[in-house]
């Protein structure tokens, strides 16, 4: 029987390896595509995947265990069980209304802002600035009070100057640049890639070290072509989808 896949790790030696082992292969059944194989290598087989010893894998497939994400039988192998929820799809807004659909609904906690150097790999969209003003929120579900996204805001200083920080406690930054401030947005780029929680994320989404989040980075730019705010977001994969919406 063709046995499961399991992604590759880099290991940080000062973490747990047996936590680390464990996030990186629920991340990877979770993410697992619907027609992967449920039967998982042996424990010396992926001990040797992952270079740990064999005792090592075996605290983090117990882990897994105690979780409901796998079945262990003896003689047989272990395997990844078929109601293990997978992670939430992966959908990419296509127009302004749409994204701000999408980041309404939450309330909003401002942690911080004020002018901050241009961040070293966000240099390509502010070639002319070496600061720009920084806003950091928390965003939770308004019914549950759980925290869904943490959000970073980078926006032109001269943008930036006309924003009311009690209009970003209402709005999404897309909507108070767009319909408080007056800027003109003629297109938003969207790349969203598959990330491990850090220890700063995973304290504020209140999820595991290394558990899967969904990493959203948004450039808007406005009628002239300048990047006025780009957007680093991190999503609980949990909680968060995206719509890819394509016009004809």
């Amino acid at each position: 029987m063709t046995t499961f896949a399991p992604d590759s790790l880099a290991l940080n030696r000062k973490l747990p390896l047996w936590y680390q082992v464990s996030q990186s292969l629920r991340a990877s059944i979770l993410g697992r595509s619907p027609e992967a194989p449920l039967r998982l290598p042996t424990e010396d087989a992926l001990a040797a995947h992952y270079g740990v010893s064999v005792l090592t894998m075996r605290q983090a497939l117990k882990e897994l265990e105690t979780e409901g994400l796998i079945t262990r039988h003896r003689r047989r192998g272990t395997f990844i069980e078929p109601s293990a929820q997978r992670g939430a799809p992966v959908r990419l807004l296509g127009s302004v209304d749409a994204i701000v659909a999408q980041q309404s609904g939450m309330s909003t906690e401002l942690l911080e802002h004020g002018p901050t150097p241009v961040p070293s790999e966000l240099a390509e969209f502010f070639p002319d600035l070496a600061e720009v003003a920084g806003f950091r929120r928390l965003r939770s579900d308004e019914e549950t009070g759980e925290p869904t996204n943490h959000a970073c805001n980078y926006v032109r200083p001269d943008v930036a100057a006309a924003i009311d920080p009690a209009d970003l406690l209402r709005w999404p930054m897309t909507k108070v640049l767009r319909d408080a401030v007056g800027v003109r947005i003629s297109r938003i780029t969207d790349t969203v890639e598959a990330r491990l929680a850090d220890p700063e994320t995973a304290r504020l989404l209140e999820v595991p070290l290394l558990s899967p989040i969904l990493h959203y980075t948004g450039v808007s730019y406005d009628e002239d072509g300048r990047a006025v705010d780009v957007a680093r977001i991190h999503y609980r994969g949990d909680r968060f989808s995206f719509t890819v919406t394509m016009d004809s």
